[in-house]
């Protein structure tokens, strides 16, 4: 762990947290890349997992007090990358997702999939 206090690791969370949506929302000319989100870990000062070959799909870090920072990725962009990328049809990368990375536990530092409400 760092010496930083929990107020100062907070803030570097929100910073890249806002960083994080600037990217996400085109508000630069800049992509959203695994060397960015391994910098942003690198600042914080955390080892988190994250999911190879998904960063398209991630949206950012989770905190909890006395919790490890989490990866938190969009289902939906899970699925959109498995179709976009690899060819596979609706039906086949929600499988794909559901079973490979929903499914998925990895220990304590197994990232948040923040699934969409549907009607």
């Amino acid at each position: 762990m760092s010496d930083k206090t929990n107020e100062e690791l907070m803030g570097i969370i929100a910073e890249q947290a806002s960083e994080i949506h600037r990217l996400r929302n085109g508000n630069s000319g800049q992509t959203l890349t695994r060397s960015r989100i391994d910098e942003a870990l690198k600042e914080m000062e955390e080892n988190t997992l994250l999911i190879d070959g998904f960063d398209e799909a991630f949206l950012g870090f989770s905190q909890r007090i006395n919790e490890p920072t989490l990866a938190v990725y969009s289902y939906d962009g899970l699925v959109k990358v498995c179709m976009e990328r690899d060819g596979m049809e609706w039906e086949e990368a929600v499988e794909y997702v559901d079973y490979n990375i929903v499914g998925a536990w990895v220990g304590e530092q197994t990232p948040i999939i923040v699934m969409p409400i549907s009607d």
